[in-house]
């Protein structure tokens, strides 16, 4: 089998929401983009949120994609945060990303450097097509990190699940709009520290 020499590119925003619940209204996104050929792949993911018209909570990995089977990639570059507080965190990355059996689209990425020494977030989706257009979609967010970062307000172990559930209608295969519930929670050394900070450890 011959692959295209020829380079393509890609642009996705797979969300961007706005939100509303009892600690006030926001917005936020998660987006994507590649550009390369079937092999080698320039990746840039981002995502964050703007909350009491203030950015906070938003990272930017930018990685060199290598394909390793038809549906899998194995992905490596640098990832930044800024979570509008403390000063931003800068990290290698490396892991894999691609299409589970079931058509399960999953991705897990280690993060290695700064304050909590490696972190590991797992996230996987899936589309149930009710119709041609109507589409529900069920997701799932987690990460554990090695060590604490007290700034941050990262803990060691398992500190963050978010679930998701949206529904949507393909009004082109380029634009749809979709409503949804997502319930996020904190767990172990992350919820102690958000507690000490006042905080809630569970929002929908």
């Amino acid at each position: 089998m011959e692959h295209a020499t020829a380079f393509n590119s890609l642009v996705l925003f797979d969300q961007l929401e706005a939100w509303d619940n009892a600690h006030g209204n926001g917005q936020s996104w998660a987006a994507q983009a590649w550009l390369g050929g079937d092999i080698n792949r320039l990746w840039l993911r981002s995502e964050g949120q703007r909350e009491d018209q203030h950015l906070r909570d938003w990272s930017l990995d930018a990685l060199y994609g290598h394909a390793i089977s038809p549906w899998w990639d194995v992905v490596a570059g640098v990832r930044h945060d800024n979570d509008g507080n403390s000063p931003g965190l800068t990290r290698a990355a490396i892991g894999v990303q691609g299409l589970a059996p079931y058509k399960f689209e999953f991705s897990a990425t280690a993060y290695i450097g700064g304050a909590r020494k490696a972190e590991l977030t797992v996230e996987t989706e899936y589309d149930m097509l009710l119709t041609n257009r109507l589409i529900l979609q069920p997701a799932l967010e987690a990460s554990i990190a090695a060590d604490d970062d007290p700034h941050r307000g990262v803990g060691s172990g398992l500190g963050h699940v978010e679930a998701g559930l949206r529904l949507r209608y393909e009004i082109t295969r380029r634009f749809a709009p979709y409503v949804g519930f997502v319930h996020e929670r904190r767990f172990g050394r992350t919820a102690s520290l958000h507690r000490d900070a006042g905080d809630d450890v569970r929002d929908s």
